[in-house]
């Protein structure tokens, strides 16, 4: 939960608006009160009367009035600010409903902290409280869901806006709603004691200017500015960038009533000796927060994440198992599911099986199979609808086609050849699901994964995924005596695999990083003599080891290819069902050939 203080300092602010607020609504009426007295007191109306004016004279002042409103307003709203202003109350989310990312959620917390009590902590402390988030990650991590729960949870106003939205045909309107978006935000933080504003996709404002220097990451790599995204920045966008960052340093600018005393002021001081100045109005400290968010953090412009500008960058990951597993239960609880998705194994299963996902993902896979539940009459989601809605958004949905009765067979000898592969030299992956159906561009796939989240991989591990991508060329050489150009994917994605280990983790014998270049890997290590032979290396010996692999396990190829003919599709304990009931029959066979 938040630690929410009963009298922070956006509490005693707020209700310090609230008062002044009545209080001049109270001075208004007394006034009002005061002059329809006065005026009943000295028997006028209470209204003065109308001038009369001639027809002839009216139309052409209301005519010339209305085009002049026509041009200033078209002016006006031309610069205005798009955002969205959504009140506390309006938001439906709190932080405690965002799921699987506890460790932003609790630095958020932080954040959230320190914004309500922004004037207790710079004045007890001396230090700067975070103004500005940059929220980094890919899409459906929850960035936006995070920023309106924490406008809710703070209690404040919520100004939300695309930085598309700020984009205009006319020159220098870009830059003149942005102007008037802050405008608006620190109005809000002052009126209502604070507020918070989040930008969407803030990359289409804010990438990188042309020019600018390379930079080197924390992690070593040299960031070059290249001539592509240069242009893609300069052009049509009239200085939109140099404005946002001269307004995410002005949120304390004075406003309303404090920018006209020091207006008067200064006009005095000037007729004044120095000794006798009166002092300006120093604006107060804004007591609001401006979070962005974005999938592209490494190409925005490097004065936008300094400090000052944007304090924290928060990367929203991909949730681990631990919380896919608090997002099933989550999604779960609020839709209609038999009883058989409440065992803490079958939603361990369904975690696990969504290893990569983000949370929208799984939500919207969840969506599916109460889709499918409905199409067969149910009124209640079961285990088998939500791996149908599982495989289908993994792998895409099948098509119908009609093959001859050899691509039928070279399809399935292919996949089972990986299958097969996959089984013998990786038997902890999870063999999710192989088909000959047509899926997407895909005549046919073998669908596996790890079965658990695994983050570094080991040579041996690498060497084994490169022959599983071996296993469907060897399995139509040593079926069919030649090759079709279905193999072609799996050679590139083993070009890649392998590449990895002979330009950038030093696996085969080099210690030289070929990622250090810049380059793509596979550009680099093809262009390469020395590590282009290596390559070469790593898969010949892949495809050597499959080869001899396959021909002594051919009966399981042929057990799954003719599974494969039969079903089309063979789904988790189907595929190892086939594999098993193959060994079992050669291990009789064996039995009885001793025996005899």
């Amino acid at each position: 939960m938040a630690r929410r203080a009963p009298e922070h300092d956006i509490a005693r602010d707020r209700e310090q608006a609230r008062r002044r607020r009545l209080v001049r609504l109270l001075v208004v009426l007394v006034a009002v009160q005061v002059w329809v007295v006065a005026r009943q007191a000295l028997g006028q109306p209470v209204l003065p009367a109308m001038p009369e004016i001639d027809t002839f004279i009216l139309v052409p002042i209301l005519f010339f009035t209305a085009l002049l409103l026509l041009i200033v307003g078209t002016q006006i709203g031309s610069g205005r600010s798009p955002h969205l202003t959504y009140r506390p109350e309006q938001v439906d989310v709190r932080l405690d409903e965002v799921i699987g990312i506890d460790p932003i959620i609790e630095d958020v917390r932080r954040s959230l902290d320190l914004f309500w009590a922004h004037r207790t902590f710079a004045e007890q402390t001396g230090g700067r409280p975070r103004r500005g988030l940059l929220f980094e990650g890919p899409p459906g991590t929850g960035k936006t869901l995070t920023a309106k729960a924490m406008a809710a949870e703070a209690g404040v106003p919520f100004l939300f806006v695309s930085a598309t939205s700020f984009q205009s045909m006319y020159y220098g309107a870009t830059a003149r709603k942005i102007r008037a978006y802050f405008r608006a935000l620190r109005k809000a933080a002052a009126k209502e004691g604070g507020a918070i504003g989040f930008i969407e996709e803030i990359d289409a404002i804010a990438m990188a200017r042309a020019f600018m220097p390379a930079r080197l990451r924390s992690d070593g790599t040299l960031v070059r500015r290249g001539p592509s995204v240069d242009r893609a920045v300069s052009e049509g966008t009239g200085g939109v960038l140099n404005e946002l960052l001269v307004q995410m340093q002005s949120f304390d600018e004075p406003l309303g009533a404090d920018k006209l005393r020091n207006r008067f002021r200064s006009a005095v001081n000037l007729m004044l000796p120095a000794h006798r100045q009166i002092p300006m109005r120093k604006p107060a400290r804004a007591p609001l927060m401006l979070i962005a968010a974005t999938n592209r953090a490494d190409a925005l412009d490097p004065a936008l994440l300094r400090p000052g500008r944007f304090d924290r960058r928060l990367t929203f990951p991909e949730p681990d198992v631990h919380g896919r597993r608090a997002l099933v239960d989550h999604f779960l609880a609020r839709r209609a599911h038999d009883p058989e998705l409440d065992s803490s194994a079958v939603r361990d299963r369904v975690a696990a099986a969504t290893n990569g996902w983000t949370p929208v993902m799984i939500e919207h896979v969840l969506d599916e199979a109460l889709i499918n539940a409905m199409r067969r009459g149910a009124e209640a989601m079961s285990y088998a609808d939500v791996e149908k809605a599982r495989i289908t958004e993994m792998v895409g949905l099948g098509q119908p086609v009609t093959y001859t009765r050899a691509e039928q067979a070279l399809i399935a000898t292919h996949e089972a050849g990986h299958a097969v592969t996959a089984h013998l030299v990786a038997p902890h992956r999870v063999l999710e699901v192989v088909t000959i159906v047509k899926r997407g561009s895909s005549l046919g796939l073998l669908a596996h994964d790890d079965p658990e989240d695994v983050y570094t991989r080991s040579s041996a591990e690498l060497r084994a995924l490169i022959q599983i991508s071996m296993g469907g060329w060897c399995a139509e050489e040593l079926f069919f005596g030649d090759t079709s150009t279905g193999p072609a994917s799996d050679l590139a994605a083993a070009t890649r695999l392998a590449s990895q280990m002979v330009g950038a983790a030093g696996m085969t014998g080099s210690l030289v990083s070929l990622a250090a270049t810049g380059k793509d890997i596979v550009e680099a290590v093809v262009g390469d003599t020395a590590a282009r032979d290596q390559l070469e290396q790593v898969l010949a010996e892949a495809r050597d080891a499959v080869r001899v692999l396959l021909a002594e396990n051919r009966d399981l190829v042929e057990a799954l290819r003719d599974a494969l003919l039969d079903r089309y599709e063979l789904v988790g304990p189907e595929i190892t069902e086939v594999l098993y009931m193959a060994v079992a029959s050669r291990e009789g066979v064996t039995a009885s050939v001793s025996g005899v």
